[in-house]
Protein backbone atom coordinates (compact mmCIF):
# COMPACT_ATOMS: atom_id res chain seq x y z
CA UNK A 1 0.00 0.00 0.00
CA UNK A 2 3.11 2.54 0.91
CA UNK A 3 4.45 4.27 -2.24
CA UNK A 4 7.90 5.55 -2.55
CA UNK A 5 8.30 9.77 -2.90
CA UNK A 6 10.98 11.68 -3.02
CA UNK A 7 11.21 13.64 0.49
CA UNK A 8 11.95 17.00 -1.25
CA UNK A 9 9.22 16.09 -3.49
CA UNK A 10 6.84 15.50 -0.53
CA UNK A 11 6.95 18.77 0.95
CA UNK A 12 6.71 21.01 -1.73
CA UNK A 13 5.11 23.91 -1.72
CA UNK A 14 4.48 23.17 1.67
CA UNK A 15 7.84 23.86 3.69
CA UNK A 16 10.38 23.68 -0.04
CA UNK A 17 10.20 25.80 -2.66
CA UNK A 18 10.85 24.93 -6.46
CA UNK A 19 14.70 24.60 -7.98
CA UNK A 20 13.43 25.91 -11.32
CA UNK A 21 11.12 29.45 -11.06
CA UNK A 22 9.29 30.77 -14.13
CA UNK A 23 6.58 30.35 -15.75
CA UNK A 24 5.55 29.43 -19.72
CA UNK A 25 3.33 27.76 -21.51
CA UNK A 26 3.70 25.76 -25.05
CA UNK A 27 6.59 25.16 -26.83
CA UNK A 28 8.34 28.10 -24.76
CA UNK A 29 7.69 25.78 -21.64
CA UNK A 30 9.54 22.76 -23.34
CA UNK A 31 12.06 24.52 -24.60
CA UNK A 32 13.12 26.76 -20.85
CA UNK A 33 12.78 22.94 -19.50
CA UNK A 34 15.11 21.66 -21.77
CA UNK A 35 17.43 24.12 -21.18
CA UNK A 36 16.97 24.15 -17.22
CA UNK A 37 17.82 20.61 -16.87
CA UNK A 38 20.98 20.29 -19.70
CA UNK A 39 22.48 23.18 -17.81
CA UNK A 40 22.17 21.33 -14.65
CA UNK A 41 23.72 18.38 -15.74
CA UNK A 42 26.37 20.37 -17.54
CA UNK A 43 27.34 22.55 -13.74
CA UNK A 44 26.96 19.18 -11.80
CA UNK A 45 29.51 17.53 -13.89
CA UNK A 46 31.78 20.66 -13.99
CA UNK A 47 31.58 21.95 -10.45
CA UNK A 48 31.84 18.55 -8.85
CA UNK A 49 34.36 18.62 -6.17
CA UNK A 50 33.50 21.97 -5.30
CA UNK A 51 30.98 21.03 -2.85
CA UNK A 52 27.80 22.07 -4.64
CA UNK A 53 24.26 21.68 -2.68
CA UNK A 54 21.93 23.14 -4.93
CA UNK A 55 21.42 24.93 -8.39
CA UNK A 56 18.50 27.28 -9.04
CA UNK A 57 16.77 28.90 -11.71
CA UNK A 58 15.24 32.34 -11.54
CA UNK A 59 13.30 34.28 -14.97
CA UNK A 60 11.61 36.89 -16.33
CA UNK A 61 11.07 38.18 -19.67
CA UNK A 62 14.45 39.91 -19.84
CA UNK A 63 17.43 38.30 -17.68
CA UNK A 64 18.08 35.03 -15.80
CA UNK A 65 19.50 33.94 -12.42
CA UNK A 66 21.60 30.91 -11.73
CA UNK A 67 22.16 30.90 -7.80
CA UNK A 68 24.63 28.51 -7.30
CA UNK A 69 25.03 27.11 -3.43
CA UNK A 70 28.28 26.05 -1.96
CA UNK A 71 30.26 25.64 1.14
CA UNK A 72 33.86 26.75 -0.28
CA UNK A 73 32.39 29.86 -2.56
CA UNK A 74 35.87 31.04 -2.30
CA UNK A 75 36.34 27.94 -5.18
CA UNK A 76 34.37 28.61 -7.41
CA UNK A 77 34.69 32.59 -7.48
CA UNK A 78 38.28 32.73 -7.03
CA UNK A 79 40.65 36.18 -6.98
CA UNK A 80 38.82 39.03 -7.92
CA UNK A 81 36.18 37.12 -9.33
CA UNK A 82 38.15 35.60 -11.79
CA UNK A 83 36.08 31.73 -11.32
CA UNK A 84 33.02 33.24 -11.66
CA UNK A 85 33.74 34.96 -15.12
CA UNK A 86 35.28 31.76 -16.32
CA UNK A 87 32.03 29.77 -14.78
CA UNK A 88 30.09 32.12 -16.79
CA UNK A 89 31.24 32.43 -19.81
CA UNK A 90 32.21 28.68 -20.14
CA UNK A 91 28.33 28.26 -19.94
CA UNK A 92 27.77 30.39 -22.64
CA UNK A 93 29.81 28.65 -24.62
CA UNK A 94 27.85 25.25 -23.67
CA UNK A 95 24.70 26.94 -24.14
CA UNK A 96 25.86 27.96 -28.00
CA UNK A 97 27.02 24.85 -28.72
CA UNK A 98 23.50 23.04 -27.71
CA UNK A 99 21.82 25.41 -29.45
CA UNK A 100 20.37 27.07 -26.21
CA UNK A 101 19.40 30.28 -26.21
CA UNK A 102 21.43 32.41 -24.31
CA UNK A 103 19.29 35.40 -22.25
CA UNK A 104 19.87 38.89 -22.95
CA UNK A 105 20.89 39.16 -19.24
CA UNK A 106 22.37 36.00 -17.54
CA UNK A 107 23.74 36.76 -13.72
CA UNK A 108 25.41 34.27 -11.59
CA UNK A 109 25.18 34.29 -8.46
CA UNK A 110 27.05 32.21 -5.78
CA UNK A 111 25.69 31.71 -1.69
CA UNK A 112 27.83 30.03 0.23
CA UNK A 113 26.32 27.12 2.65
CA UNK A 114 26.73 28.39 6.19
CA UNK A 115 26.07 25.05 7.46
CA UNK A 116 27.45 22.02 5.38
CA UNK A 117 27.53 19.40 8.00
CA UNK A 118 24.03 19.59 8.03
CA UNK A 119 23.58 19.71 4.16
CA UNK A 120 22.47 16.08 2.68
CA UNK A 121 24.06 16.68 -0.99
CA UNK A 122 27.57 18.04 0.82
CA UNK A 123 27.57 15.38 3.15
CA UNK A 124 26.90 12.40 0.36
CA UNK A 125 29.73 14.15 -1.61
CA UNK A 126 32.33 13.88 1.05
CA UNK A 127 30.80 10.45 1.84
CA UNK A 128 31.79 9.60 -2.39
CA UNK A 129 34.97 11.37 -1.59
CA UNK A 130 36.20 9.30 1.33
CA UNK A 131 35.23 6.07 -0.47
CA UNK A 132 36.90 6.91 -3.62
CA UNK A 133 40.44 7.73 -1.44
CA UNK A 134 39.84 3.93 -0.54
CA UNK A 135 38.43 4.33 3.14
CA UNK A 136 36.80 1.48 4.27
CA UNK A 137 33.02 2.50 3.94
CA UNK A 138 32.41 0.68 7.80
CA UNK A 139 34.51 3.59 8.77
CA UNK A 140 33.06 6.27 6.75
CA UNK A 141 29.68 5.58 7.31
CA UNK A 142 30.28 5.91 11.37
CA UNK A 143 32.52 8.90 11.41
CA UNK A 144 29.87 11.01 8.56
CA UNK A 145 27.19 10.14 11.04
CA UNK A 146 28.43 10.91 13.89
CA UNK A 147 29.79 13.98 12.53
CA UNK A 148 26.38 15.01 10.87
CA UNK A 149 24.69 14.58 14.41
CA UNK A 150 26.85 17.13 16.18
CA UNK A 151 25.62 19.47 14.02
CA UNK A 152 23.51 22.46 15.23
CA UNK A 153 19.66 21.71 14.50
CA UNK A 154 20.49 18.16 13.37
CA UNK A 155 18.22 15.82 15.09
CA UNK A 156 18.36 12.30 12.95
CA UNK A 157 20.80 11.38 9.98
CA UNK A 158 21.12 7.82 7.71
CA UNK A 159 23.10 6.83 4.90
CA UNK A 160 22.49 4.14 2.83
CA UNK A 161 25.38 2.42 0.72
CA UNK A 162 24.90 0.03 -2.45
CA UNK A 163 26.88 -1.54 -4.68
CA UNK A 164 30.25 -4.05 -4.51
CA UNK A 165 31.10 -2.62 -0.84
CA UNK A 166 34.73 -3.32 0.00
CA UNK A 167 35.52 -4.52 -3.30
CA UNK A 168 33.07 -7.80 -2.62
CA UNK A 169 32.18 -10.22 -5.68
CA UNK A 170 28.48 -9.78 -4.70
CA UNK A 171 26.65 -6.65 -4.00
CA UNK A 172 24.68 -5.27 -1.24
CA UNK A 173 23.11 -3.16 0.95
CA UNK A 174 24.33 -1.14 3.93
CA UNK A 175 22.51 1.18 6.16
CA UNK A 176 23.12 3.72 9.39
CA UNK A 177 20.37 5.48 11.32
CA UNK A 178 21.15 7.84 14.28
CA UNK A 179 18.07 9.53 15.53
CA UNK A 180 14.90 9.56 13.81
CA UNK A 181 13.80 10.57 9.97
CA UNK A 182 9.88 11.02 10.29
CA UNK A 183 9.40 10.68 6.19
CA UNK A 184 5.71 10.65 6.49
CA UNK A 185 5.45 14.07 8.67
CA UNK A 186 5.20 16.72 5.71
CA UNK A 187 6.51 19.25 8.06
CA UNK A 188 9.38 17.14 9.31
CA UNK A 189 12.26 19.07 7.44
CA UNK A 190 14.21 16.21 5.75
CA UNK A 191 17.18 16.90 3.63
CA UNK A 192 17.80 14.44 1.08
CA UNK A 193 20.34 13.35 -1.32
CA UNK A 194 21.88 11.06 -3.71
CA UNK A 195 25.57 10.36 -5.08
CA UNK A 196 28.19 8.20 -6.61
CA UNK A 197 31.11 6.89 -5.52
CA UNK A 198 33.29 5.96 -9.11
CA UNK A 199 35.29 2.88 -7.55
CA UNK A 200 37.64 0.91 -9.68
CA UNK A 201 35.76 -2.42 -9.41
CA UNK A 202 32.53 -0.40 -10.41
CA UNK A 203 30.14 2.38 -8.81
CA UNK A 204 28.98 2.54 -5.21
CA UNK A 205 25.52 4.31 -4.69
CA UNK A 206 25.16 6.55 -1.70
CA UNK A 207 21.78 8.09 -0.24
CA UNK A 208 21.68 10.44 2.67
CA UNK A 209 18.96 11.77 5.13
CA UNK A 210 19.16 14.48 7.59
CA UNK A 211 16.36 15.25 10.00
CA UNK A 212 16.28 18.79 11.12
CA UNK A 213 13.32 19.12 13.48
CA UNK A 214 9.60 20.08 12.23
CA UNK A 215 8.49 23.46 11.65
CA UNK A 216 5.67 24.90 11.82
CA UNK A 217 5.92 27.78 9.55
CA UNK A 218 4.84 26.73 5.67
CA UNK A 219 5.75 28.92 2.92
CA UNK A 220 2.21 30.14 2.64
CA UNK A 221 1.71 32.36 5.67
CA UNK A 222 5.89 33.15 6.43
CA UNK A 223 5.87 36.91 6.47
Amino acid sequence: MSQIVHPYAHRLPLIRDWKSRWFKSGKEYRDLLRADIMVREFLEKKLRGSYVSEIEFERNQKSTRLIIATSRPGMLIGRSGEGATKLKNDLVKFMKNKAIPVPEDLKIDIVEVTNPDANAKIVAFSVAEMLEKRMTFRRVMKTTVEKVMQARGVKGAKIVLSGRLGGADMSRREELKLGGIPLQFMRGDVDYATETARMLYGAIGIKVWIYKGDTLVTRGNQK
